[in-house]
């Protein structure tokens, strides 16, 4: 049986993030489906020009400003009934020894700001009793990072703020998606905030692991599929995907085990 068309579900849809890796192979799959997108860029240059995209200069350090841009975008569309909060960097290196200020711009932008774009997005699919609100996290939030610790708190924080949305929307039609990536091949590791050099053995070993990981992982494409299985069925949860041992295996060894067997899996992934 033929896949009906998101857009006969779904017909204007806000994705943060939309210039690169996975925000952008989402916007392209929702734009083959005939949804209409509004993407988000710091810098709205860097936005695809396609049939249907809406560029959205939004720049999400400012929380005021992030809020703003949400709202004119939303009258323009007439609003919206897919959110997806995609948009994020990465932060690398010794907790202690990073300047505190780094984690908490992170922690500030990903988790805080991200939060007043989810109470905006779900006041609007709340009073057109429609909709999806899609947060995308990471299986970093069962499976931290090594010396990415504000990221992990993020990630964490975003699915706890997923799961508490399914309760309180539990038995409405509006659904929240949370969706959760592993190592895809994107840009993000050259984007991550690192020292230039690289003292620390463990922390050199850490880092080339990442790496690896992420160049090694599948298209972002494979994400957007996994995404629109998800949206079509139209029910809250949370989405796993990425290479069949992070999605499916750790996470069913690490519901069966320990914490200190979690903690074993993460030292030998990335050569601790």
């Amino acid at each position: 049986m033929t896949a009906v068309l998101l857009s006969r579900v779904y017909h204007r849809a806000f994705v943060t993030g939309a210039s690169t890796g996975l925000g952008l192979a989402f916007t392209e799959m929702l734009l083959a489906e005939g949804v209409e997108v509004w993407g988000t860029a710091r810098d709205a240059a860097r936005l695809p020009q396609r049939a249907g995209f809406h560029p959205v200069t939004l720049e999400l350090g400012d929380g005021a400003a992030a809020e703003q841009a949400f709202l004119a975008a939303e009258k323009a569309a007439g609003g919206f009934d897919l959110v997806i909060n995609n948009a994020g960097f990465g932060a690398f290196g010794g907790f202690a020894e990073t300047d505190f200020s780094v984690w908490q711009r992170q922690m500030e932008i990903m988790l805080i700001n991200t939060a007043r774009l989810c109470h905006l997005a779900l006041r609007g699919l709340i009073a057109r009793q429609r909709g999806a609100l899609v947060n995308i996290s990471s299986l970093a939030a069962e499976f931290p990072l090594p010396y990415q610790p504000a990221y992990n708190v993020v990630k964490s924080g975003l699915s706890a703020l997923s799961e508490s949305l399914m309760i309180e929307l539990q038995g409405t039609p509006v659904i929240v998606i949370d969706f959760r990536p592993g190592d895809y091949r994107t840009d993000f590791e050259g984007s991550v905030q690192r020292p230039a050099e690289l003292t620390a053995p463990r922390q050199r070993r850490a880092w080339a692991a990442f790496q690896r990981l992420m160049e090694g992982g599948p298209a972002p494409t494979h994400a957007a599929a996994t995404l629109r299985r998800a949206l079509q069925r139209g029910r809250s949860g949370t989405v796993r995907t990425g290479r069949f041992f992070q999605a499916v295996l750790g996470p069913l060894l690490a519901r069966m085990g320990t914490l200190t067997l979690r903690r074993q899996i993460l030292a030998r992934y990335f050569n601790l």
